[in-house]
């Protein structure tokens, strides 16, 4: 999903929802990721949607050695100028409390 269509169905969603929150965080333990969400009260519910940007991994080393009781540790190399884009859709599960993620068909109802 491009940035032009996620800002295109924000502002759908601030025209026939409103907003109950909106702001930007970061994925953890990934350098120069930054998400994008909007939580509003939907047709189906407390819904959240996620606009993730985060750069395209290059390589995974495995640091360690064979020995017994020895730790290994996992070295990420992450582009610095390709980045990926990603779409979420959650709903906020009511007996629960948590973000549960809904499926590609539900969440297209977004599409714009």
């Amino acid at each position: 999903m491009q940035l032009e269509k996620w800002q295109q169905i924000v502002g759908m969603v601030k025209d026939q929802f409103g907003v109950d929150e909106e702001g930007e965080g970061t994925v953890e333990d990934v350098p120069n990721s930054k998400i994008d969400f909007i939580i509003f009260q939907g047709p189906l519910g407390k819904m959240r949607l996620e606009y993730i940007t985060k750069p395209i991994l290059l390589d995974k080393k495995t640091i360690g050695s064979r020995r017994i009781g020895s730790e290994t540790a996992v070295d990420y190399i992450y582009s610095e100028d390709e980045f990926s884009n990603t779409f979420k859709a959650y709903k906020l599960d009511e007996d629960s409390g948590k973000w549960a993620e809904m499926e590609a068909e539900a969440a297209g109802a977004f599409s714009v």
